[in-house]
């Protein structure tokens, strides 16, 4: 009988193990020096897997591929302080390389701890595919959303890409719906300068939704603005979006009924030329309407008569 295929919608639980997983949320700071000495005085897990070891931070590099590229160093500092007072109380998921240690998950950590002036950090480490790698990562960022939407968009479509991923399969390893996914992946269309709006927080993934509706890339960076220096809510912003659509579609037609107006009214003095009376065209659409020809007298009539009767 096959072996059931294990989901990653659970979560890190799936790869590190119920004994080494801790609430993120508790990372630092939040966990009593109490829980910390417990801890240290837990004897390690038979299963070299589970091994929690000790090494140099000199000898960790972070992985290249992971999703997040951007640090907060407000937050960094916080945390680097947390683990000069208790340590670090959650250990970095690595995997071996040549002549070093990559980071799977951590890196937060690890960043933290260098700041701190640590020589050593704990590790645990495991073997994986690229893929699962990528999946860690993202698994990770994604849960303690550290993620900006930007860079969680691009792990999607990276997942996508390289690893043919469905996005099922992806909401399905992260542990949300797909529509959160494509929604995601959405925000991959928008102008590169919004896009970086959205990154530095100027903006939030609400408004930045609503500026998909915008296609021209300069109308979308010039609302964006204004959604900044106005300080516009999402639905402000999805009312101007709509607003924005009108006009444009209102444009094209009212360009061309100018345009129409000029040939009629050309037509309508050719014709007052030849008949020697005003003259009006009256249209329905493009193709029908009706002229009018007026007359002053009895004689006008019958020479306008007589005029029509000679065309033939």
């Amino acid at each position: 009988m096959a072996k059931a295929k294990k989901g990653l919608g659970r979560g890190l639980g799936a790869f590190f193990g119920d004994e080494v997983v801790e609430e993120v949320a508790k990372e630092q700071g939040q966990i009593s020096e109490e829980t910390g000495a417990a801890r240290q005085e837990k004897p390690a897990a038979e299963d070299d897997s589970q091994l929690e070891l000790a090494v140099k931070i000199s000898k960790i590099e972070p992985n290249r591929e992971q999703p997040r590229k951007d640090f907060n160093e407000e937050q960094l500092k916080e945390l680097a302080d947390s683990i000069s007072r208790y340590g670090v109380l959650q250990p970095l998921l690595v995997q071996k390389k040549d002549g070093y240690y990559e980071i799977i998950a951590g890196e937060r950590r690890w960043r933290a701890a260098k700041l701190a002036g640590l020589k050593e950090v704990p590790v645990v480490i495991r073997e994986y595919s690229p893929q699962q790698a990528m999946e860690i990562a993202l698994i990770e960022n994604v849960q303690r959303e550290n993620l900006n939407p930007i860079e969680e968009a691009l792990a999607y479509q990276r997942l996508m890409e390289e690893f043919q991923l469905k996005q099922e399969e992806i909401a399905e390893r992260v542990s949300k719906n797909r529509t959160t996914i494509t929604n995601s992946l959405r925000l991959l269309n928008l102008a590169e300068a919004v896009r970086q709006m959205l990154v530095e927080n100027r903006i939030t993934s609400g408004h930045a939704r609503a500026l998909l509706g915008v296609s021209d890339p300069v109308l979308q960076m010039e609302l964006a603005k204004k959604i900044e220096e106005q300080r516009m809510s999402v639905r402000e912003t999805e009312k101007a979006v709509r607003l924005l659509g009108r006009e444009k579609k209102e444009k094209k037609p009212k360009q061309e009924d100018e345009a129409l107006a000029l040939i009629f009214k050309d037509l309508e003095n050719r014709m007052k030329t030849v008949m020697g009376t005003k003259v009006n065209i009256s249209r329905k659409d493009k193709s029908k309407g009706k002229i009018e020809i007026e007359y002053y007298s009895e004689s006008e009539l019958e020479r306008i008569v007589e005029l029509i009767e000679s065309i033939r």
